[in-house]
């Protein structure tokens, strides 16, 4: 009967220190692991779509012409505020992100209508499509060279 009593004691605490244990073992476990990019972050809708032709750094500096479709460097996105008398065109870069930019008569789109493209990915509604363009136009806008 004792004997009874001291191995349900030993299991009851090899029991709660398992429980415990794991717990332990789980909560390091998540506080080493990498933590995700926030795949709707301004910054990284930009890397993953951006970059590729305006540059890391947004002046315009991806591919040369010549190795690319583009007949001209894509524009620098830094000075956007600096050509527009020195205020960000927030309506004008939701606009072009969102429906794409304006063509002359028999032109063609360079820049991809990223507005469409964001509609079209997996699980995404009208709130995404319009939480990306705005991410995106603010991290455009903190990227703007100071004069």
């Amino acid at each position: 009967m004792i004997l009874r009593r001291i191995f349900g004691a030993f299991l009851s605490c090899g029991v709660l220190w398992l429980v415990t244990g794991a717990g332990a073992i789980q909560k390091t476990a998540e506080k080493t692991a990498a933590p995700q990019p926030d795949r709707n972050s301004g910054a990284e809708l930009y890397k993953r779509f951006c970059a590729v032709c305006h540059g890391n750094d947004g002046k315009g500096n991806g591919p040369p012409p010549r190795l690319s479709r583009f007949k001209e460097a894509p524009p620098d996105l830094t000075t956007l505020a600096l050509r527009h008398d020195g205020k960000f065109p927030d309506a004008y870069v939701k606009d072009v992100l969102g429906s794409g930019a304006k063509l002359p008569d028999h032109g063609s789109a360079e820049m991809p209508v990223w507005g469409t493209a964001f509609k079209a990915m997996k699980g995404s509604g009208e709130a995404d499509v319009t939480l990306r363009i705005t991410n995106l136009t603010n991290y455009i806008k903190s990227i703007q060279a100071k004069e």
